[in-house]
């Protein structure tokens, strides 16, 4: 075992003069990295926008912007909290509902809950 200044494995008697680099045992960050997430499209065009207005030289400049304003302690997340139901579908319906997801390019609970979204609550009058 070393003690210090000295190569013996004996403590010092006397103090030692030479100074021992610290070390840190906190992992530095790094300067940046990738992020990829996915957005709408339509976020996309204001990140367009918003670099042409502010002057900016790329999207991570605008989004680094957007956080830099932004408050990230008081921001509360707006959830419809979910349930999973099941229900019955006749073959025809479910067969027409799955063609129609592959068209859209969505999945057959999106396309579920538009149609909900949009049924009246109280039939239509005639």
């Amino acid at each position: 075992m070393r003690y210090g200044c000295l190569k013996s494995a004996r403590p010092p008697a006397l103090p030692c003069t030479k100074k021992l680099a610290l070390v840190s045992l906190m992992p530095t960050p790094k300067p940046s990295a990738p992020l990829t997430f996915d957005l709408p499209v339509s976020l996309i065009t204001k990140i367009a926008r918003a670099k042409r207005g502010h002057g900016l030289g790329s999207a991570s400049e605008v989004v680094r912007l957007a956080l830099e304003q932004f408050d990230l302690a008081s921001f509360q997340p707006i959830r419809d909290p979910h349930q999973q139901i099941s229900v019955r579908i006749a073959g025809k319906q479910r067969a027409e509902l799955t063609r129609a997801a592959k068209r859209k390019d969505a999945s057959v609970g999106e396309l579920i809950r538009a149609a909900l979204e949009r049924l009246p609550v109280k039939p239509r009058r005639r």
